[in-house]
C-alpha cells in the first residue's frame, strides 16, 4: 500500500484528490496537511511515497515546501506533483526547476492523474 501526502489548504480539494485515487483503484493511505509547515512535520515522522502539493497556501506555500525538501538528500527522489490553479507557463517552469516531478493544473481529472503517475513510475 502506498502512502500519499495531500498538501492543500482546501479540505474539499484534499477530498477530491483522495476520491480520484479511489476511483483509480490505487490502494493507498493518506496523510493530509493544510500547509507546508504541517506537511514538513508529517514528512519527518512518516514514510511517504508521493506528495500532491498545492502552491498557494497560508503559513508556508507549496514552492517553499518544495525547495526545503529538495534541499535534503533523503527527499531528492521523492515524487512531488504540483496540483495547483497556477497555470502560467512561468509557474510550471519554476516548479519543475525547483524539483517538482510533474505538474497538474486544477481541476484534477483522473485520466491526467493516471498519466502523470505512470510517467513518474509511481
Amino acid at each position: 500500500m502506498k502512502t500519499i501526502m495531500v498538501v492543500d489548504d482546501s479540505i474539499v480539494m484534499r477530498n477530491i484528490v483522495k476520491n480520484t485515487f479511489k476511483m483509480l483503484n490505487i490502494p493507498s493511505q493518506y496523510l493530509e496537511a493544510e500547509d507546508g509547515v504541517r506537511a514538513l512535520q508529517l514528512l519527518e515522522n512518516n514514510k511517504v511515497d508521493l506528495i500532491l502539493l498545492d502552491w498557494n497556501m497560508p503559513n508556508m506555500d507549496g514552492m517553499e515546501f518544495l525547495k526545503r525538501i529538495r534541499a535534503k538528500p533523503e527527499y531528492e527522489n521523492l515524487p512531488v506533483i504540483m496540483v495547483t490553479s497556477e497555470s502560467a507557463r512561468y509557474s510550471v517552469v519554476e516548479a519543475l526547476q525547483n524539483g517538482a516531478s510533474d505538474y497538474i493544473v486544477k481541476p484534477i481529472h483522473e485520466k491526467i492523474l493516471m498519466k502523470k503517475l505512470y510517467e513518474i513510475t509511481f
